[in-house]
């Protein structure tokens, strides 16, 4: 049998301001990232079936993933310090 536990917190005015800035510049980053990687997607796929014959296509840059774009958190610290 397992035991589980539940805790309310009880926050002051104070602390649910922090949480809620901490919450916000989380969401915002993700957000970013998000977009770094449907901005990837939209400019390298190419419809097989209805590419035409001649057409200009891009040349696909490098695949955003986690640890790539784990590695620009310190530039965007810098850029964004709040």
């Amino acid at each position: 049998m397992r035991l589980t536990y539940q805790y309310k917190l009880r926050t002051t005015k104070k602390q649910k301001e922090v949480i809620e800035h901490w919450l916000s510049m989380l969401q915002s980053q993700y957000n970013f990232l998000l977009a770094d990687r449907l901005d990837w997607y939209e400019n390298s796929r190419c419809q097989i079936d209805r590419c035409p014959l001649v057409c200009s296509i891009a040349e696909p840059g490098e695949q955003p993933n986690y640890y790539s774009q784990k590695k620009t958190l310190p530039q965007l610290k810098k850029n964004r310090p709040w």
